[in-house]
């Protein structure tokens, strides 16, 4: 298993914008997020033995539309040690939407 507590990750589609801050205890692993037009972000879910995150998340956004969600993140091992994100998200409600994101971790 991964363990994710300090370590922060950040967007690659926003030019790392959305800078993420995770912790972990044991099996349960939750992280605070902002930038990128997110005023404040929450994820909680729970890690897998492979380092795989099932996640919900909610966002309040600069413009103050709430946003809530779901996504699987599996992590990659880059050549230098750092771990990316694949993160494949389900937005809910009246701006329902899927899609693929990637976070990569900071050093």
């Amino acid at each position: 298993m991964i363990n994710y507590n300090g370590r922060l990750f950040r967007g690659t589609a926003d030019g790392g914008a959305v800078v993420a801050r995770y912790h972990q205890h044991g099996e349960l692993v939750w992280a605070d997020f902002t930038g990128a037009g997110v005023r404040r972000g929450a994820v909680n879910g729970m890690c897998d033995l492979d380092g795989r995150l099932r996640l919900a998340y909610s966002m309040v956004l600069v413009d103050g539309e709430l946003v809530c969600g779901y996504t699987l993140s599996t992590p990659e091992r880059g050549p230098d040690g750092r771990i990316s994100l694949r993160e494949e998200w389900e937005r809910y409600g009246a701006n329902a939407a899927t899609g693929i994101s990637y976070l990569e971790e900071m050093r």
